[in-house]
């Protein structure tokens, strides 16, 4: 009887280990190309955070996050000098609310946001629609400043084509080269179409 229990408390353990091992990630996500990172937002800019802010929606019944972010650079639509960008999630006293694949901006780091107006959980905002995709860490390299994305963190799904990597890589665009790729996708006439 001693080994029955032995086994079943094995076994038990086993169970209880496999699901904290597995994976807790709740959102998928299907990598997207830079073509449609920039086709499927209204606005991408360059820019440093300033402040963030955690708070409940007006219902009292969702956390959302403030950035502020102050834009140095439009590669796409027009907004300019310092805008609010609202992400779900946050913390407010001891409540946390954690977004699976929800990108992570953090006061004095820079960033490639690729931005839409959408309606979030009590409010209608300019948020980074695309999650970890939608924000691109700007970083020094030993080659200068890279744009690496936030979705090399998150697995993906495989797109039409069969890539898996998050567009860059893990090391990244140089940031100029993906500036100038960006204002060319966004200048292309299907590209314009597909925005209206």
């Amino acid at each position: 009887m001693n080994v029955v229990k032995g086994l079943m408390r094995g076994a038990m353990a086993l169970a209880i280990a496999a699901s904290i091992a597995a994976p807790a990630s709740a959102t998928t996500l299907v990598r997207a190309s830079l073509d449609e990172l920039v086709a499927g937002n209204e606005a991408v800019v360059v820019g440093e955070v300033v402040d963030v802010e955690s708070y409940w929606n007006a219902e009292h019944t969702f956390i959302l996050t403030d950035v502020r972010f102050s834009v140095s650079e439009v590669l796409k639509g027009n907004p300019r000098g310092e805008l609010t960008v609202t992400l779900m999630g946050g913390r407010v006293g001891d409540l946390t609310t954690l977004i699976i694949g929800g990108p992570q901006l953090f006061p004095g780091n820079s960033y490639v946001l690729f931005l839409n107006e959408e309606s979030l959980p009590g409010v209608q905002a300019v948020t980074v629609r695309d999650l970890v995709q939608g924000a691109f860490d700007v970083v020094m390299a030993k080659d200068g400043l890279r744009a690496v994305s936030q979705a090399n963190s998150h697995p993906l799904i495989a797109d039409k084509q069969g890539y898996l990597d998050a567009p860059g890589g893990v090391e990244g665009f140089p940031l100029t080269a993906l500036m100038t790729s960006v204002r060319e996708i966004a200048a292309r006439p299907h590209t314009q179409r597909e925005m209206n």
